[in-house]
C-alpha cells in the first residue's frame, strides 16, 4: 500500500553517535529510571508509565513529573526518551469491553506521557484473535482516531505520539507485516501522532532478512514504500534466540542470537536514523551489567 504524505518533518540533526540506551525499570519512582540510565552512560531512555501488568495506575507523586522532566534534561536524555505501553492493551481486539478499556488504559498513557514530557509512547497494534487480519487493522485505526481524532479524541490537546511497534507475528497479532503499519497510517485521520518503532528481535522474527548489506537495504527499501523511514521514531535493539520466520519473540543479548552483529553495525552507521532513540530489551540483572556488556559491544560497532 502506498503510504501517505504527511506535512515534512523537522530535519533530524545529525549528532557524533547514536542515541543508545535501554528500558529501565521506573521501581522507587520515575526518576530512578533515569538513575538507571546514566549508571550504564546511556544517551536513550525507554521506561513504562504505570505497571505493565495492571489496569490500574498509580498517581504520581507530588512533584514527580517535574522531577522526571529535571532529570532528564540535565542528563542529556531530552528527545530520547520513549514509554512502552501496558501489555494488557489490546487495540486489535473484538471483545467491545475489552477495546473499550484498551483505548481508556492507552488514553491514560499517553496523557502521562505528555505530563512527563515523553513525545512517543510504543504500542503493539494488537491481536485480531481470530476475527482476520483485515479486521483486525480496522478495529486498531477506529481505537486510534478515538485517541486522536480532533473532533472529540480523548488525547486530542495532547502532543505525544502512538509508536506502533513491529511484531513477531505470534498468534493473531499484527504488525507483522509492513503493511499493517502503512494501512494504519493510510486509515489515520491524524497520521502525524503515529510514528513506528522497529524491533530487530521482531522484524527477523517476521520474516525479515536483514543480516547483510544487500538484504538490509532491501528490507528498508520496503519498510519506506510501506510506511515511509521518517516514521521511524524509536528502535529496540535485541538479538534474536530464533531464526528467521519464527514468528516467536524470543530476545536474545547482542551478538549471541540469529541477528549475529551486522545489522546492528549496519542500523548504527545508517545516518537516517543517527537521532532516533535505541534501546535495548534485553535480559539483566539489578546491577545492569549486562547493559553494560551489550552497550560497549554496541558503539564498539559505530564508525567514528
Amino acid at each position: 500500500m502506498p503510504r501517505r504524505s504527511s506535512a515534512p518533518e523537522k530535519t533530524r540533526s545529525l549528532g557524533s553517535s547514536p542515541r543508545l540506551g535501554a528500558h529501565m525499570s521506573i521501581a522507587g519512582g520515575m526518576t530512578e529510571a533515569v538513575t538507571r540510565a546514566l549508571a550504564v552512560e546511556a544517551t536513550a531512555l525507554q521506561v513504562f508509565v504505570k505497571t505493565p501488568n495492571q489496569w490500574a495506575a498509580r498517581a504520581f507523586l507530588p512533584g514527580e513529573p517535574d522531577a522526571f522532566r529535571r532529570a532528564v534534561a540535565d542528563g542529556g536524555l531530552d528527545g530520547a526518551t520513549v514509554a512502552h505501553a501496558s501489555y494488557l492493551v489490546n487495540l486489535a481486539s473484538p471483545d467491545e469491553t475489552l477495546w473499550e478499556r484498551s483505548i481508556a488504559a492507552l488514553a491514560e498513557e499517553l496523557q502521562r506521557c505528555d505530563v512527563l514530557g515523553i513525545p512517543g509512547l510504543v504500542v503493539h497494534p494488537g491481536a485480531h484473535m481470530g476475527t482476520g487480519e483485515d479486521a483486525g487493522v480496522e478495529r486498531v485505526a477506529q481505537a486510534i482516531d478515538r485517541l486522536f481524532n480532533p473532533k472529540g479524541g480523548l488525547c486530542s490537546k495532547g502532543s505525544a505520539a502512538v509508536l506502533l511497534e513491529v511484531t513477531a507475528g505470534q498468534g493473531s497479532t499484527l504488525g507483522a507485516k509492513f503493511e499493517h503499519l502503512g494501512a494504519l497510517l493510510e486509515k489515520a485521520v491524524v497520521p502525524e501522532r503515529l510514528g513506528i518503532c522497529f524491533d530487530t528481535c521482531h522484524a527477523l522474527a517476521a520474516g525479515y532478512e536483514f543480516r547483510d548489506a544487500a538484504s538490509y537495504a532491501q528490507t528498508m527499501k520496503t519498510l519506506d514504500g510501506s510506511v515511509g523511514l521518517e516514521r521511524i521514531r524509536a528502535f529496540h535493539l535485541n538479538d534474536s534466540k530464533l531464526g528467521l520466520g519464527s514468528r516467536r519473540d524470543r530476545h536474545e543479548h547482542i551478538g549471541k542470537g540469529e541477528l549475529g552483529l551486522e545489522p546492528f553495525r549496519l542500523i548504527l552507521n545508517d545516518p537516517r536514523f543517527r537521532a532516533v532513540p535505541m534501546v535495548l530489551e534485553t535480559p539483566k540483572g539489578d546491577d545492569l551489567a549486562e547493559d553494560r556488556v551489550n552497550l560497549k559491544l554496541l558503539r564498539s560497532l559505530i564508525n567514528r
